[in-house]
Formats: structure tokens, C-alpha cells, sequence
């Protein structure tokens, strides 16, 4: 089964503090778990920080349910149900979902319901991710977009132009330096099938040979360009070299660079290398940074 929306928690979490006792979150978060008999695989679903997935969501079932008043914390991880939550219990736990809680003054101001435009429906809080999972969504999409950007900005590039961007990439990386690399990008002719040498360190005491192919996206590149490729390291003594490309690779291009033991070959595919583009600010700018905090418990229990 899939991990229900963080506000489909909401009755799990009230009828584990039904019992009016102190409860921890561990125990809440395993209450709830259980409850909706969540397996294993649904408890290793993580999302980009590595928090499980449900133990994210009921979480914010938590925290909504203590702004609108209906538990409250007690200790540090420690919550019971408040007047207005045994109330809940008594209406019914199943009907306590996002528009129960808008009942609550102090659930509005928590989610700005107030500010949403007279005659429109706030629907910001109704998406099945959590908060956290939405901004992380977001991202993704972003991102996504911009790596088609960057696409369509490289298949321009002459192939030249392209292997100079290889090589700027692998610099950003920190394989050598641009002084080092200042000749990496080989001569158009006589270069006996590799494009590139770059340092792979700082010091210059080895050297990654480069192979890139400006391929229309929707290309397959196959097992004998890689083969092609082998045999030019093999010319020249390498034992180390990558293949990059604006398309993608066959699986038998992928197994037979796998299965090398004396040349080790990496291949980079078109969406990997938008993904180091940006990862390493290569062609694109940083437009707004965001910081997501949390509460620092260990700050408060420190004596002053």
C-alpha cells in the first residue's frame, strides 16, 4: 500500500492519545503506522533527507493538530489530547480531516487561511505530500525544467564548443585545474578517437581521457562506440577514460563498460550531465536560496 497523506494521520493520531496519557512520538509515529498496517517497504520509503516518509507525515498531522488545540505537548516529544481533542473523539475521529480543523482561529492563522481572497478556497494544505514533501516536489520540477533547458542550449554548441564544455565541467569537479587543462580539448584531427585529457588530480600524477559525442537527445549511443572508445584508451596506454553524450546509452553499452577490469570507463548519458551542470554551476546562476530550519532541542536542555 502507498503511505496516506499526512492529513488522513489526523484520527490515528487522536486515537492513539485517546487514552488521555503521555505519549511519545515514537510511540504515536508506530501507533499510526500500525494502524494503517503500513509494511516494511512502506517504511523505507524516504524523502530526500532521508526521514521515512510516514514518519514525516504523521509528524505534520501532529503539529496541525496541535495548532488547531486539539493536543499539546507536555514534555520534549511528548504529547497528550487537550478538551477540544476529546471533543473530536466524541464527534467521531474519522470525520477530523483539514476542513474540521478550520474551525479553529488558531489552525487559520497557522496556515494563513485568513489571507486567502474572499469567495476562494485555500486548497494549499489539501495536497496529499506534507509541506516539507511539497517544497521538495517543487525542486524536482524546477529542476527538471531547467535541465531541458540546458539541453537545448548544448545541442547548439558546435562539437568542439561541446568538448571545451566536457572539459570546464570535469574542472568544476575538481579533476585538475584550467591552467592544467589549458590544452585538454585535442585537435579536431589526428586525435585518434579521444576528444579530451584532463588531469585527474591536482598535482597531474594521472589522467582521465575524454570521449564526447553531441548526439541528438532521442539517439542511442550502443556497445561499439564504447568498444571504439576502449580501443582508443588501449592506444594510449589509458587506463581510465569517460564517455559523455547529450543521448542516452544501450544496456549492452552499459554492461560492457561494467564488465571492463583492466580500463575503467564511465559513461555520462544526456540527463546525468545537465544533472552535474547544475550540481556544479556549470551554465546556470543561482536565482533565490532557500533554508529550511528546525527546532534545536539540544539547546534548550543545555544548561546555561
Amino acid at each position: 500500500m502507498s503511505v496516506p497523506k499526512y492529513f488522513q494521520f489526523f484520527p490515528y493520531v487522536l486515537n492513539c492519545l485517546s487514552d488521555n496519557q503521555n505519549h511519545s512520538m515514537k510511540e504515536i509515529t508506530e501507533y499510526c503506522a500500525n494502524a494503517v498496517g503500513l509494511t516494511d517497504e512502506d517504511k523505507r520509503e524516504t524523502i530526500s533527507s532521508g526521514m521515512p516518509i510516514y514518519a514525516n507525515r504523521v509528524g505534520w498531522a501532529r503539529t496541525y493538530l496541535s495548532k488547531a488545540g486539539l493536543i499539546e505537548k507536555t514534555a520534549r516529544s511528548i504529547y497528550r489530547i487537550t478538551l477540544e481533542g476529546q471533543k473530536a473523539v466524541q464527534f467521531g475521529t474519522e470525520k477530523v480531516d483539514l476542513n474540521y480543523l478550520r474551525q479553529f482561529d488558531s489552525f487559520n492563522e497557522f496556515t494563513n487561511s485568513k489571507n486567502v481572497p474572499k469567495g476562494k478556497v485555500d486548497n494549499s494544505i489539501d495536497k496529499e505530500e506534507s509541506p516539507q514533501e511539497q517544497i521538495e516536489f517543487s525542486i524536482r520540477e524546477i529542476y527538471a525544467s531547467l535541465q531541458d533547458d540546458l539541453m537545448s542550449e548544448v545541442l547548439k554548441m558546435s562539437p568542439y564548443d561541446f568538448e571545451s564544455l566536457i572539459v570546464r565541467l570535469l574542472i568544476k569537479m575538481g579533476y585538475g585545474t584550467l591552467k592544467q587543462n589549458k590544452h585538454a580539448v585535442t585537435k579536431k584531427s589526428g586525435d585518434e578517437g579521444i576528444d579530451g585529457v584532463v588531469s585527474a588530480d591536482k598535482f597531474g600524477f594521472d589522467s582521465i581521457y575524454v570521449q564526447a559525442k553531441k548526439w541528438q537527445s532521442a539517439s542511442t549511443v550502443g556497445r561499439p562506440e564504447i568498444q571504439k572508445f576502449l580501443g582508443a584508451l588501449a592506444g594510449q596506454g589509458a587506463t581510465k577514460g569517460i564517455f559523455f553524450t547529450t543521448a542516452h546509452f544501450s544496456k549492452e553499452a552499459w554492461d560492457f563498460a561494467n564488465k571492463q577490469l583492466h580500463q575503467k570507463i564511465v559513461l555520462v548519458d544526456g540527463e546525468q550531465l545537465t544533472k552535474l551542470m547544475i550540481e556544479y554551476d556549470l551554465g546556470v546562476s543561482v536565482v533565490e536560496t532557500f533554508v529550511i530550519k528546525r527546532m534545536d532541542y539540544d539547546f534548550f536542555n543545555d544548561e546555561v
